[in-house]
């Protein structure tokens, strides 16, 4: 057998593999994992170029493969104005005029995250932040991505005033008078969006750096990208010049199926580092932003049901040849009416082009009538879910949906009961994309206000090793790659974290406090504490 370039050994490893579920050390060349297993028979692989790391009896997974995520939009929010803990009104515009005065005049303002159930629930708006904006527009979005906040300059640059017409999918908040607020939602959001100038591929590139460092701190080797075709071509040079250390999956618009279609007849579905084959595209908004669509009425809006942003024949228009070309689609629904229109689509898909392993995916899956578990099973639909947002959304949600549509929120554990695969993400921007802390959620449902300290329903608790394969090896099945990744096996790629401490020893609560040692993505340590 060929020398080790790298050798893990006196570790505690949790290959994900049935097979060998433990081993103590493991051996690389290259970019590959040529054998695991104990320490003595791994060390003999050892050359005079070998380098040798002793893990020092802590804990090895798999590389953390998040499924569902905006790469670039985080990178870019990383240098942006921070507003995801502004816990006030005047936090809040405190933060944007200490960031005016790090900017130019003129700079347009986005990111930030806000949240507006922490400071009671009242949407911010334009007047809140004129005066300290007054030659900047922004735009800035809630932390789910389903609405945002213009400032008046914003508006009139973007042509947005009491004469706008109501936009069908989409929301724009208008006060009594019937001018509007600046709160844009859903299909109404391209209003102001589509005036933000395009930043230079220097700052992408800036970004796409900065978004790979930060999830290579957390244990991240692996994403599943939801974005465009520009974002794509940035990936594509990236790849081209050696420069990622993070491997991609790259999702584009579902309408441009056919341009996919075509690259892919071209040139195949890339390699390795850098994948495209996916198509994405929404049925609703969001449950923070009232516009997740529901069968029943809002408890807190008796005669509203949340949006549809997409016509539901029209979306089977696009998925059907899409699915005919070969291409994997990837939904986004959140409430239960949402989810079992998309169901359905998949199912008349199905019906219309035959059976394949096209391993469908529903984006976030976060609100299930309870009809619908055996049908996500029988179609092999796979839940791509958020657990971070479990345990954010337990804070607030009950007032919007009541108790009993509560207990079928993010229901993870019902999921698995049913033989449904989970792929685990964090949607980043909107939450962060720490594997480690998502870990914890699945397992613990303990709300980030505390209090719910035996679990926000916890009767959908999951156990570590679930959550471990919904971060690896089924997070890879969900893009078609569980043959290369997810778990730590001989001929698979060499990506893997060592963590401080065993998440399958250790009390549930204590996973949060957990810390990423290193990590090695390829066989190269990427990071390292």
């Amino acid at each position: 057998m060929e020398s080790a370039t790298l050798i893990i050994t006196n570790a505690n490893i949790w290959t994900g593999n049935p097979d060998q579920p433990q081993a103590a050390a493991l051996a690389v060349a290259g970019e590959k994992i040529i054998a695991v297993g104990s320490a003595a028979e791994i060390v003999k692989l050892a050359g005079p170029d070998t380098k040798i790391i002793d893990a020092g009896g802590q804990f090895v997974t798999p590389g953390f493969h998040d499924a569902h995520l905006h790469f670039l939009d985080g990178g870019f929010n990383l240098a942006s104005v921070q507003l995801r803990d502004a816990a006030t009104k005047d936090e809040f515009v405190r933060r944007i005029a200490e960031y005016v005065r790090t900017i130019e005049p003129g700079t347009w303002i986005t990111g930030g995250d806000w949240d507006h159930t922490l400071w009671g629930g009242e949407l911010p708006t334009r007047q809140w932040i004129d005066a300290v904006t007054p030659e900047n527009p922004v735009w800035v979005n809630r932390l789910d991505g389903h609405m945002a906040l213009a400032n008046t300059r914003a508006l009139e640059i973007a042509g947005v005033g009491p004469r706008t017409g109501d936009i069908e999918g989409g929301t724009i908040i208008r006060d009594a008078n019937g001018l509007p607020t600046g709160i844009l939602k859903d299909n109404a959001m391209p209003l102001v969006e589509d005036f933000q100038p395009e930043p230079p591929d220097s700052l992408k590139f800036r970004a796409l750096d900065a978004a790979m460092k930060f999830v290579n701190r957390q244990g991240v080797t692996s994403i599943g990208h939801m974005g465009t075709w520009d974002h794509l071509r940035i990936f594509e040079q990236a790849w081209q010049e050696d420069r990622l250390t993070v491997r991609i999956s790259a999702n584009v618009p579902l309408p441009s199926w056919p341009k996919l279609a075509e690259k892919v007849a071209a040139e195949g579905r890339g390699d390795h580092w850098l994948r495209w084959g996916g198509l994405k595209d929404y049925m609703d908004g969001s449950l923070g932003s009232h516009t997740a669509a529901f069968f029943e009425p809002y408890n807190d809006a008796p005669d509203y049901t949340g949006l549809l942003v997409n016509d539901q024949e029209e979306l089977f228009e696009l998925i059907q040849p899409a699915d005919s070309a070969g291409l994997q689609v990837l939904i986004h629904a959140i409430g239960d009416r949402a989810v079992s229109l998309v169901l359905d689509i998949y199912q008349r898909t199905e019906q219309t082009n035959g059976k394949r392993d096209r391993r469908f995916r529903i984006e976030h899956s976060q609100h299930l009538h309870p009809r619908d578990f055996n049908r996500y099973h029988d179609l092999g639909v796979i839940a791509s879910v958020q657990p971070y947002h479990c345990i954010d959304d337990g804070r607030w949600a009950e007032p919007y949906i009541g108790w009993e549509r509560c207990k079928l929120t993010h229901p993870y554990r019902s999921f698995l009961d049913n033989g449904v695969k989970l792929a685990a993400g964090s949607d980043w921007y909107v939450a962060p994309p720490t594997p480690l802390e998502g870990i914890y959620a699945a397992v613990t449902r303990r709300t980030l206000d505390d209090k719910n300290p035996g679990g926000w329903v916890p009767e959908e608790k999951i156990s570590v090793e679930a959550a471990l394969r919904a971060y690896t090896i089924d997070a890879a099945y969900a893009t078609f790659e569980d043959d290369i990744k997810g778990t730590l096996e001989v001929g698979k790629l060499a990506d893997f974290v060592i963590i401080n401490n065993d998440l399958t020893a250790i009390p549930p609560e204590d996973i949060w406090d957990t810390e990423i040692q290193m990590t090695v993505v390829g066989g190269k340590v990427v990071f390292e504490k």
